[in-house]
């Protein structure tokens, strides 16, 4: 299992979410009780689940909680008293932070950790198609970039670019990229 970060104000809230983890597969726990060395920790260190058991030492921890889903790809689950758990999850709902109530039930616990886990999976999954997808539009708007110069220095048409662009790299065995690079460095550069 991947790492877990458990953010407790409490020593013995910390210890039994730390068993509840560990009987669920996760090995490599790290527990803090405070919001600013929780802040410190995400930064130098990756995690896959964030569990925050409020209030905290230094703050009551639903401003950690969006914080944390702003700046990193873990799950992240807060545990808060019944009373307040609606107007919790009313201010963080919105950042993907899974609201749990306190006294926690173990069942709801466990499918928090699940629905998160899963949430998880399919953002980090979004996040990696949209990489490919950043590439492949930088990799358009070079293509696009030599036909311009094409056009503006050798006086082609658009499609008589393309056509010389897509010729180049079946002839030279390269890509699109690799061709449009070299018509960039000879007419740009």
């Amino acid at each position: 299992m991947d790492r877990a970060l458990i953010i407790s104000g409490s020593e013995k809230g910390m210890e039994i979410i730390a068993q509840f983890l560990y009987s669920y597969g996760y090995k490599n726990l790290t527990s803090t009780a405070s919001g600013s060395e929780a802040r410190r920790m995400a930064q130098t260190s990756d995690y896959a689940l964030m569990i925050i058991n409020t209030p905290l030492k230094d703050e009551f921890g639903h401003e950690l909680s969006i914080s944390l889903s702003e700046h990193t790809s873990a799950g992240i689950i807060l545990l808060c008293k019944t009373d307040i758990a609606d107007d919790v999850s009313d201010k963080v709902g919105d950042y993907g932070v899974c609201v749990v109530s306190r006294p926690m039930n173990k069942n709801l616990f466990h499918q928090s950790i699940r629905l998160v886990e899963a949430t998880r999976s399919r953002m980090l999954g979004l996040k990696q198609e949209n990489s490919k997808l950043l590439v492949k539009i930088d990799e358009l708007r070079l293509i696009s970039r030599a036909k311009c110069a094409l056009v503006q220095h050798l006086k082609f048409t658009e499609s008589e670019a393309h056509r010389y662009i897509e010729k180049q790299a079946m002839d030279t065995r390269s890509t699109r990229k690799e061709v449009a690079l070299r018509i960039l460095s000879t007419y740009e550069g």
